[in-house]
């Protein structure tokens, strides 16, 4: 079994990017739910129908689980940056106490040279009984300065550079935060029209939203279920022990709620299930499905096996795990629980074995 190959992680500017996108998409879904629909002057406002309500909803949902996304990116960016700085704290302090420590022999070697600097260097030769001793010793002590005044040159650039990349890092952590907070309230709007979007589908009236929520039922039927009495998930086995234990991993968490940002054991997000199951068969995949994609060998559709990855969409931002027989098991999107789903319900980007 190959293990994960760790994909590079957004750079701020990518991210940044993101957050454009998802401020011009948050502002379109503002428009779009930001009330009942504005009628002309002196007219009644026309109600939405039942139709766009869950349309609106959909969308809402997608755009959600988006945002959620970049949300898990963006952290798994921030530890990565924090682990790089906590070492380069380290490898200053290090350098500092190497530092002091040639200081202190440079404070001998001064001394020395202090002591025997009263006294002409020709005129000390003449006077020395040992004039071979004098010069072997002159020149081993010209030698040490010259090596401890190296090594401080050398230590104190390397420190100098240890300082600059910490400042770095620092900038990075702090740009990374700002990210992060846009992020998250972006996720806050967005979790606010789902509200508005959800009052909205109140208020279509009690038969009427009986009749949606039937239909919505019954839609829901002919793509998945939550059990395996009325699905056929073929008797291929996994690609190995561990695509095994990730899939049983994975299966045992069918009817956990979706929470945005959750690796488990109890609430899921799409790639915190992903997350969560493998980790029970001893590996660590990436946080975000867009990472995971790169977590392994990309294999085609009909070659998919239990436990293979799923990659969902052109910008990757859903996965659910393959169970055979055209289905996968994934973690839908908010207000609905870990279930297995038909793989022709969503565009596929692409599968992957890990």
């Amino acid at each position: 079994m190959s293990m994960h190959r760790r994909s590079p992680l957004p750079g701020t500017q990518r991210l940044a990017r993101a957050l454009v996108l998802t401020a011009a998409a948050t502002t379109a879904l503002g428009m779009t739910l930001g009330g009942p629909a504005q009628a002309a002057p002196g007219l009644p406002a026309d109600p939405p129908s039942k139709q766009e309500v869950k349309a609106q909803v959909d969308r809402l949902y997608e755009e959600a689980e988006q945002a959620s996304e970049r949300f898990n990116a963006a952290q798994e960016y921030q530890k990565r940056l924090q682990g790089e700085a906590d070492g380069l704290q380290g490898q200053v302090v290090a350098a500092q106490e190497e530092l002091n420590r040639l200081r202190t022999d440079l404070g001998a070697v001064a001394a020395a040279q202090y002591r025997a600097g009263g006294i002409d260097p020709a005129v000390a030769l003449m006077l020395d009984s040992d004039p071979d001793g004098y010069l072997n010793r002159a020149r081993s002590l010209n030698q040490a300065a010259e090596r401890q005044g190296a090594t401080v040159r050398q230590v104190i650039d390397r420190q100098l550079r240890l300082d600059q990349r910490r400042a770095e890092t620092t900038a990075k952590l702090a740009e990374l935060e700002e990210a992060r907070r846009a992020l998250t309230e972006s996720k806050q709007q967005i979790q606010q029209r789902l509200t508005q979007a959800q009052r909205l589908l109140n208020g279509l009236g009690a038969a009427e939203r009986s009749r949606l929520d039937a239909e919505d039922a019954e839609a829901a039927e002919q793509r998945a279920t939550r059990g395996t009495d009325r699905l056929d998930l073929g008797d291929q086995p996994a690609s190995s022990e561990r695509a095994a234990a990730a899939f049983a991993a994975a299966v045992s968490r069918i009817g956990s709620p979706y929470v945005y940002g959750s690796t488990g054991p109890r609430t899921f997000d799409c790639s915190g299930l992903m997350y969560w199951s493998w980790r029970q068969a001893g590996v660590t995949l990436p946080r975000t499905s867009q990472a995971q994609l790169y977590a392994g060998r990309r294999v085609s559709l009909s070659e998919a096996r239990p436990g293979d990855l799923v990659i969902f969409f052109r910008d990757m931002h859903h996965v659910g795990m393959y169970a055979g027989g055209g289905v996968v098991v994934h973690a839908p999107y908010p207000g609905a629980r870990v279930r297995y789903e038909s793989v022709k319900a969503m565009p596929v980007a692409g599968v992957v074995r890990v």
